[in-house]
């Protein structure tokens, strides 16, 4: 893996930006793996920034997103889809029919992961992929577990997520259990990954990562075995990080 400390969370939002505009040069009708959460929100920022100042045009990207809420559509201001709209579909030339959310509100769960990744096949599978961690190492919503569950597939979320996400809602009873999340195999699938890193809390997961075995109980440990990742990660994330790099 190459690593990048990037001197702040801005810069981290320009490198990885810079990253995938020049992927969207390269190919303009790119599939753009994305995901949410604090972290890739200056990632997100940037390219809706730049775009126009660099006579790229969004209009043949395709998009697909790690996961979404079990319950929850796009209306709903806690939705990942929700997310994408306010700080990326909507401030750039996007196709919102070129734009993939797992459908919270489906009937059929098991139906929808499987028609999810029939529609990652159709787009002719993911370029580059947006991924950030939590602080237990999960990617997606890949917890820590006993094995890699390979395909998008429902996951029950940890206590340990639910409390840090509850700070995006009322109140900690009101996060979701449950999510529908893109597997370890459709994530390494992916041509290109950044994982993009930020904050002292992610320290020792972000060293496991780099140094440690390949294991389920640190999801993004499995990023070992991809040809190409680049992570971007600041000072307090790379802390314990000497030597590894």
């Amino acid at each position: 893996m190459k690593v990048i400390q990037a001197d702040n969370y801005e810069d981290l939002g320009k490198i990885a930006g810079e990253m995938i505009f020049r992927q969207m040069e390269a190919k303009d009708d790119s599939v753009l793996g994305l995901a949410t959460g604090e972290t890739p929100v200056g990632i997100y920022q940037y390219l809706a920034e730049g775009y126009q100042d660099r006579n790229l045009s969004f209009s043949k990207v395709r998009t697909v997103n790690l996961d979404e809420y079990i319950g929850m559509d796009g209306s709903n201001e806690q939705s990942y889809r929700y997310f994408m709209n306010k700080h990326l579909f909507n401030k750039v030339d996007i196709r919102k029919e070129f734009t993939e959310v797992p459908n919270g509100k489906c009937e059929d769960v098991e139906q929808e992961c499987l028609r999810y990744e029939k529609r990652i096949e159709e787009f002719g599978g993911i370029d580059i992929q947006i991924l950030g961690m939590g602080e237990n190492g999960h990617i997606g919503f890949n917890e820590p577990g006993n094995e890699f569950i390979c395909d998008t597939h429902v996951v029950q979320l940890t206590e340990d997520t639910r409390k840090v996400n509850a700070r995006f809602f009322d109140s900690a009873d009101s996060v979701p259990e449950q999510a529908i999340t893109m597997g370890i195999r459709t994530i390494l699938k992916a041509r290109k990954i950044i994982l993009a890193v930020y904050g002292v809390k992610k320290a020792e997961a972000l060293a496991g990562v780099l140094k440690d075995r390949v294991t389920p109980w640190l999801p993004a440990s499995v990023l070992q075995f991809h040809p190409d990742v680049t992570v971007i990660a600041d000072a307090g994330a790379l802390s314990k990080c000497t030597g590894l790099y």
